[in-house]
């Protein structure tokens, strides 16, 4: 367990760049191609968009088997665990070429406005994941037991089959694009429309991480009840993204449409209604664990001061988790507008706000209860930030990024 949990951040980390920060920037680009009536340029952005990926899954391999034992090391790693981890390491991001390349092709799908199969395959994929990785890791019926390498070659494999189906589906012509890959002239102009959006969104996910990086670090310094409280509550939190993130995507293709189609109040029409439905959904949530925390902190522990600190967190924080959701589907809505600084700055707006307000708690001297109210105050100028930048930033075909 402690093997993975050095490993999962990173693999998790990779997950977002490629479905949700890079896939975004693909669903961006092909949607507005579509929306502006250029079938023939969304057909060509797909296969700019396998380049991309491929190149990024290549990377990430690279870069996990040569820079891995530092990567891990820098987390804490040592000794059986070190080893755990890079035996795991090494065996998933071997496969990480098929993990970029079946959420690259999820994300050209999707951006077609086809969100049924891009979705059916993906959880095709993640039952294809717990049904390999389980039978090679625990040695079911006739699979040798390989342990760890058996879990990581579940992933490697799922996901390999799931961008073999997808390359199927869309040379088949069932992704209504006509794609030829023999006869595609490779241009700068094609990169820089996915990238634009894509590279700039990948900020986001890299900034989450270190955010939450830094809360655990400063929750750290008040105490391993605090910590665990903290990481009881945090879960819940983590629990809401796939919904907010539901919403945003889906909003994606619905807004590049728009927006190639130089319908730029529909586009904010949709952004905002997907913003408002994430907000009600996440909020509804942190109002129920406001008025009952312990509901959800006994499910994780009996301690009674593990569940304080978790009660402490929750009933602070709670009521701001519908910014959380509003900051994150407009975070995806703007993918679609093309236009991602905005939603990128407030994410750097809640990083600092953590940065500094639990420095500032940590200096005089405060307690795990005011620097909740830090983390509080940042989900809600994350939202907030969010909001300003969709409302104040021009989007549409003539507008200046």
């Amino acid at each position: 367990l402690a093997a993975l949990a050095l490993v999962f951040p990173m693999v998790m980390l990779q997950q977002m760049l490629s479905s949700g920060a890079m896939g975004g920037g693909v669903s961006s680009a092909i949607s507005r191609a579509i929306g502006a009536g250029q079938t023939d340029r969304a057909a060509t952005l797909a296969m700019h968009a396998t380049v991309i990926g491929g190149l990024a899954g290549v990377f990430f391999t690279v870069l996990f088997l040569v820079a891995g034992p530092m990567i891990y090391r820098t987390l804490g790693g040592q000794g059986a665990v070190l080893d755990g981890a890079l035996l795991y390491s090494n065996t998933v991001f071997l496969g990480a070429t098929g993990i970029w390349l079946t959420n690259t092709f999820a994300s050209v799908v999707r951006g077609t406005g086809n969100m049924r199969v891009s979705s059916a395959t993906l959880l095709g994929v993640a039952a294809a994941q717990i049904c390999i990785g389980g039978a090679l890791g625990l040695g079911l019926g006739p699979f040798p037991n390989l342990g760890l390498r058996g879990v990581a070659l579940g992933q490697a494999l799922a996901f390999t089959g799931g961008a073999i189906f997808f390359t199927w589906y869309l040379l088949s012509g069932r992704a209504k694009l006509d794609i030829r890959p023999g006869s595609v002239v490779y241009s700068k102009d094609m990169f820089a429309d996915i990238l634009k959006v894509g590279a700039i969104a990948c900020l986001s996910p890299l900034q989450s991480v270190l955010s939450v990086l830094v809360m655990t670090g400063f929750v750290a310094r008040f105490g391993t009840e605090a910590l665990a409280g903290y990481g009881i509550g945090a879960r819940l939190e983590f629990l809401l993204v796939p919904i907010a993130f539901a919403i945003g995507v889906a909003s994606v293709p619905m807004v590049g449409m728009a927006i190639g189609a130089d319908d730029v109040p529909r586009a904010r029409r949709v952004a905002w209604t997907a913003g408002a439905l994430a907000a009600l959904a996440t909020g509804l949530a942190g109002l129920g664990v406001f008025l009952m925390p312990e509901l959800w902190a006994r499910i994780f522990s009996t301690d009674p001061r593990v569940i304080a600190s978790a009660r402490s967190y929750l009933v602070v924080a709670g009521p701001a988790f519908g910014f959380f959701g509003l900051g994150l589907a407009l975070y995806f809505s703007s993918q679609g507008s093309g236009k991602m600084l905005g939603p990128v700055l407030a994410q750097t707006v809640r990083l600092v706000t953590i940065t500094v307000g639990g420095a500032a708690v940590v200096a005089s001297g405060g307690d795990a209860a005011q620097f909740f109210s830090v983390v509080a105050l940042a989900l809600v100028l994350y939202g907030l930030a969010s909001s300003y930048a969709v409302y104040s930033v021009p989007w549409g075909p003539k507008a200046k990024a």
